[in-house]
């Protein structure tokens, strides 16, 4: 029974003393690494540029290819792909789409491939939105 006594009495000197009850604290000369909260900081992401594909007038495309190329690639409606031809038409130059970057320069590779394979003359591009 001593021996619980003295236990107690070794557990409560080292509670005094602001030790732990296992024994005193080694000073490696950097205890405040020791103590502390971890946190993890999750890095922000970034949304991707966004790119509008275009398509150019030409005087020798038809208008019913451009409208098959708008709902082939673009997969627009009969209507928007007429809307958009249109547009092409009277203005020069109209949007197409508007995607991330890797995306839009396989629409443009693919309409103008396609353009070609018929033997038409027509531009698409892409520029940074």
């Amino acid at each position: 029974m001593k021996k619980v006594e003295i236990h107690s009495l070794v557990h409560v000197a080292r509670m005094a003393a602001n030790e732990p009850p296992d024994g005193p604290r080694r000073d490696d000369g950097d205890s405040e690494s020791k103590t502390g909260i971890v946190t993890k900081t999750r890095p922000k992401t970034k949304k991707p540029n966004l790119y509008k594909v275009l398509l150019l007038n030409d005087d020798f495309t038809p208008m019913e290819f451009v409208v098959l190329v708008l709902q082939r690639f673009f997969n627009k409606g009969q209507e928007d792909a007429t809307r958009i031809m249109l547009h092409v038409h009277h203005k020069g130059v109209g949007i197409c789409g508007v995607y991330t970057y890797e995306v839009a320069e396989t629409k443009v590779t693919q309409v103008m491939d396609f353009s070609r394979q018929h033997g038409h003359p027509l531009q698409c591009t892409m520029e940074k939105e």
